[in-house]
């Protein structure tokens, strides 16, 4: 098998030639054909999150030691079963889900993984990604029918489309003429804004620095877009009863928060960084709500999949690249120069 590793944080990635592993007990062997490029890989692929006030939380902590190979939103074909495998067939085509708990602590057998208290079987985050032409997944449950579904767009579902509708179900009760923000629109707030839209909510505000990707939210629905730039951003989102965002910076959640109308919610989910500094008696004044929400749980996905399936979804817009483009792919995505998704093509890798 081939995988494009990450040999040292910040570093290019290295093309590795290594034997393709066998699966054992209920574990399966996914022959990976795309695998999409989130900005979470750039945090891992520099080594740290940002924390704010010069503090850093770093990967290794959580047992992502380099060599290690990056990508937590994989899709592929089965190739082989471990003998205890079952539910799935060989040559079938599925999308894996990559948000992977220990199964034994009280929130896993709640069906929330995703918030598991150990954290550490989370595909591409510490256990290898689809940056490779092969990888285990540990169950058959774990993989997702999608057929129907263009595959780049697939991909995208496991992570970015997954965050966004689980962030979306935070949010209040939303009537008619409420406003919600979108506050970023890479390629989650993108999504984001497809998914709002499923949920019924009519007056989605776009917002960004950069008006291209501005202009394209307005095409899958904003009803109206802020750059945050502005002198006025502020003002302009005044009142909203809510606000999703897929930023993650002390700069949005300033923003979302004080724009918030009294007994909004402000959801946030991206992990740019930074800190929060916030008086306290107006939280309990304004009766707000600050939540996080991290990617989703199975169920989630198997939801998001439906829709997708149905057309109720409106993909963002995804740009399909050589899997041997890994590289340029994560220094264009830092560089803020893509609107929507990158996602790797493995279909053409030569062994």
């Amino acid at each position: 098998m081939i995988s494009y590793q990450m040999v040292e944080h910040g570093k290019p990635l290295q093309k590795v030639l290594a034997t393709t592993p066998r699966p054992q007990g209920t574990e399966v062997l996914v022959r990976v054909t795309r695998a999409g490029v989130c900005h979470s890989d750039l945090h891992i692929w520099e080594g740290y999150f940002d924390l704010g006030g010069g503090k850093r939380f770093y990967v290794k902590e959580r047992g992502c030691i380099p060599p290690f190979t990056l990508g937590h939103e994989p899709l592929g074909v089965v190739e082989a079963l471990g003998p205890r495998a079952r539910g799935v067939k060989v040559g079938q085509k599925r999308l894996v889900y990559p948000w992977i708990g220990c199964g034994k602590c009280a929130v896993c057998k709640a069906g929330q993984e995703n918030y598991c208290v150990s954290g550490t079987r989370f595909l591409g985050v510490n256990r290898p990604g689809a940056y490779a032409t092969h990888m285990l997944v540990p169950d058959p449950k774990y993989l997702v029918d999608i057929g129907g579904i263009e595959d780049s767009f697939a991909a995208t579902l496991a992570c970015s489309a997954l965050t966004a509708y689980s962030a979306a179900h935070k949010l209040p009760p939303v009537g008619a003429k409420d406003e919600v923000a979108v506050l970023g629109c890479g390629g989650l707030g993108l999504i984001g804004i497809s998914v709002l839209r499923e949920k019924g909510v009519k007056n989605i505000i776009a917002c960004d620095v950069d008006d291209a990707k501005l202009a394209v939210a307005t095409k899958l629905g904003a009803k109206r877009t802020v750059n945050t730039r502005a002198a006025d951003a502020a003002q302009q989102l005044q009142g909203i009863a809510g606000a999703i965002d897929f930023v993650g910076a002390a700069a949005t959640a300033t923003l979302g928060i004080g724009a918030l109308r009294k007994g909004g919610r402000y959801v946030i989910c991206g992990l740019y960084g930074g800190e929060l500094v916030h008086p306290l008696p107006p939280i309990a004044q304004r009766a707000i709500g600050i939540i996080g929400s991290y990617v989703g749980n199975l169920q989630e996905l198997k939801e998001v999949v439906a829709l997708a399936k149905k057309k109720k979804l409106k993909p963002l817009p995804v740009e399909t690249r050589p899997a041997g483009e890994a590289n340029a792919a994560l220094e264009d995505l830092k560089s803020g120069r893509i609107v929507g998704r990158i996602v790797l093509d493995f279909e053409k890798v030569d062994e």
